[in-house]
């Protein structure tokens, strides 16, 4: 009897964890796919069990495949893990750090007192923010946040979730609506005074759920379109809530083109960031800043009280 119970559990655990990976690598734009792929290091951390339970029944070939499978997530987030040549960009940095700091308000919701007191307590250079409404631009206007950062570019939506911004301490040209889109999706170029301007993007392509996930794939192809023509700039930023996490193929697209993820640039791991309003912590991360020409020396987590997200805040410094 142990040994139909070993094998079970051992099998089931096994299975979850290659389903994990299926998602991984999937490209098939179905909701249940790519939900799925939101949750794959939960998925593949039950390789863990399934080759204790293995190794305990001494089901041989369960306990291998269950060690290959975890030795395969391992592989694929490692890079999350492991910092990337951030010390060697802090060396060979040719201006000085820029502080950029994401948010999504959540239909505006999202305290602007607090998001003020965070520009000023870490410094913030460039703020992106999405789901940007009427009354909270006034509000974060009221509450000080032009006097700090008194360039901007912003598409406010009288209510909803449709809004976005570009809060800069520099000034800002070559403003721009990504077309198609069907939120504000935004770009700038922004003059900090030493080297060719940056390209800053805000974005926020709908989420793959309970929009039709074949409009986020569309979204998220539009996106890797854009950015990748943009990647022949020196410098770029792209910062927003991707809706899409590190174990979707989509996202890994946008960053393949030529950026690195902050995360990985610093070796902070998966951040979840959503949701934040639930009686359990943030599960998935889908607040990323992107680079090129830039390396993220540091990157924070921060709570932002009003907003079903965490903010993320990261240093970047040029290199070459």
């Amino acid at each position: 009897m142990r040994t139909i119970v070993t094998r079970l559990v051992a099998g089931l655990c096994l299975s979850i964890s290659v389903l994990g990976l299926l998602a991984y690598f999937s490209r098939v734009d179905n909701r249940y796919v790519v939900a799925l792929a939101s949750f794959t290091p939960f998925l593949l951390s039950v390789s863990v069990i399934g080759a204790v339970v293995a190794a305990f029944g001494r089901r041989w070939i369960l306990f291998a495949a269950s060690a290959a499978a975890l030795a395969t997530g391992v592989a694929l987030f490692a890079p999350l893990y492991v910092p990337g040549s951030t010390a060697a960009a802090s060396e060979d940095s040719t201006g000085p750090a820029l502080r950029v700091m994401q948010s999504n308000l959540m239909l505006g919701l999202a305290d602007p007192d607090q998001i003020v007191r965070e520009v000023i307590d870490r410094d913030i250079d460039i703020l992106t923010v999405q789901e940007l409404t009427s009354n909270a631009l006034s509000g974060l206007d009221a509450a000080g946040l032009e006097d700090l950062l008194p360039y901007k570019f912003t598409r406010p939506t009288p209510e909803g979730g449709g809004g976005a911004g570009i809060y800069s301490r520099f000034p800002l040209e070559n403003e721009r609506e990504l077309p198609t889109f069907l939120l504000w999706n935004l770009s700038t170029d922004i003059d900090v005074g030493t080297g060719p301007p940056i390209r800053v993007y805000s974005v926020h392509p709908v989420p793959p759920y309970p929009s039709p996930t074949p409009v986020w794939a569309s979204e998220m192809q539009l996106l890797k379109q854009e950015v990748t023509a943009s990647a022949e700039l020196p410098r770029v930023i792209v910062s927003g809530d991707f809706n899409s996490t590190w174990s979707h193929s989509r996202f890994r697209d946008i960053v393949d083109v030529g950026y690195t993820d902050a995360a990985e640039s610093t070796g902070g791991g998966v951040i979840p960031t959503y949701p934040t309003d639930k009686a359990y912590p943030a599960l998935v991360g889908i607040d990323h800043i992107l680079s090129r020409g830039m390396q993220a020396t540091s990157l924070e987590r921060i709570t932002v009280d009003g907003t079903d997200h965490h903010g993320i805040v990261a240093e970047l410094k040029t290199t070459g």
